[in-house]
């Protein structure tokens, strides 16, 4: 089995210069934890996840030994407002990995295991085609072997 077979071809995406807010509210809509970044060449460039989003309202590790005090966590929260105001390209994660689409199932699997990754992005030639997640790769698995 390859990628190809299995792949969502039915894809949400981002641009660089979208902003945080609208891109939040297209994955809240539609229930996804990320989208893939695309340019105007539709060439992938980066990915945009929910962890991305909310990572840029946590304080760096370092910061919270050198600050004595508590983080304040109920301003952290409001600071999100602050947060919807940025663009993709601020906080998106710019070294992705992809796989191919005659790739073999299991070696994206394997791909996505290793990373700690649910979904993967498919790229031919550069250009984004589709994406597949951990949970394409069971389904897949279940209808071939339990009720082929």
């Amino acid at each position: 089995m390859i990628v190809e077979e299995i792949m969502n071809t039915r894809l949400k995406t981002a641009r660089p210069d979208d902003m945080i807010k609208d891109i939040s509210t297209l994955m809240c809509l539609n229930k996804i934890s990320g989208v893939p970044v695309v340019n105007e060449d539709n060439e992938l460039i980066g990915v945009l996840s929910e962890k991305d989003i909310l990572h840029c309202m946590f304080p760096e590790a370092h910061e919270l030994f050198l600050n004595e005090e508590r983080p304040n966590y109920e301003q952290m929260e409001k600071d999100f407002k602050n947060t919807l105001n940025k663009k993709v390209g601020d906080l998106m994660t710019k070294v992705v990995s992809s796989v191919t689409p005659d790739m073999p199932v299991m070696k994206a699997a394997s791909m996505m295991w290793l990373k700690k990754i649910r979904r993967i992005p498919v790229v031919r030639d550069g250009k984004l085609v589709g994406i597949v997640s951990i949970g394409d790769v069971h389904r897949a698995l279940f209808q071939e072997h339990l009720l082929g």
